[in-house]
């Protein structure tokens, strides 16, 4: 895929690996909106990016609130024009210390759904409409190896990445022959504010860096035609499963 004039939409794109995510690509001569919840530091990722000489700009929503999708999805078009690539990395551990399912409520859990799953859903049926009719796009959801492990204290977390893996699946099958692919991304562990919410006794020297991560993904979308749609694609080996 060619990165040049890409126009792209990031969520979760202040910190971690959203924000290394939008520098790289930005640097790569993609057209990158980001999209958060918290304004300062999303506007200085922004300033970053463009220090930098890239173009970016920066959308303050939370993709958990349905309320918000449509404006997110007119702005980003707007700004940048139609939507070739999003990365749909915005994420919630929910509450930390991360509870065992029987200490999990409900509502919390609804609230991980919301983020992590039913957000990617909604403003993945807003802006593939626009996809189809050009016949090109591409939808990276970002996963983890949480959505494939069970993990104890993980429950709502970890429910929430498997369902959106299979999610991912699922659109790719319905729209195989549309030009518009799909795929989910397993970054590995990395040095980020949520890794050391949820475990907060791990050692970062042993954790990789988000602008690693972040590299190694815009490499794999320069590459990503050579993949199946559908596919779920783990670091940091980066190995292809259909």
């Amino acid at each position: 895929m060619r990165l040049r004039n890409l126009n792209t939409l990031i969520t979760g794109g202040s910190r971690g690996l959203g924000r290394a995510l939008g520098q790289a690509l930005a640097q790569a001569g993609a057209r990158v909106v980001l999209v958060a919840r918290h304004k300062q530091a999303l506007d200085e990722t922004v300033e970053s990016i463009r220090a930098n000489g890239g173009e970016a700009h920066g959308i303050v929503a939370d993709v958990g609130d349905k309320n918000a999708v449509y404006a997110i999805a007119g702005e980003a078009a707007a700004l940048v024009g139609p939507i070739d690539l999003v990365i749909m990395n915005a994420s919630t551990l929910g509450p930390t210390p991360l509870p065992l399912l029987l200490d999990t409520e409900c509502e919390d859990l609804e609230q991980v759904l919301a983020v992590n799953l039913i957000g990617p859903f909604r403003l993945t049926k807003v802006l593939a409409g626009s996809m189809v009719l050009r016949g090109r796009g591409t939808v990276i959801n970002i996963s983890s190896d949480a959505a494939v492990e069970a993990y104890e204290n993980w429950g709502a977390y970890s429910a929430s990445k498997a369902a959106l893996d299979h999610l991912t699946r699922i659109w790719a099958a319905e729209l195989a022959d549309t030009g518009v692919r799909f795929f989910s991304v397993d970054p590995g562990e990395m040095n980020t504010v949520m890794h050391a919410d949820a475990i907060p006794e791990a050692d970062p020297a042993t954790l990789a860096d988000p602008a690693e991560i972040a590299e190694r993904i815009v490499d794999m979308v320069r590459r990503i035609d050579a993949a199946p749609t559908g596919a779920r694609i783990s670091g940091p080996s980066w190995q292809v499963r259909a």
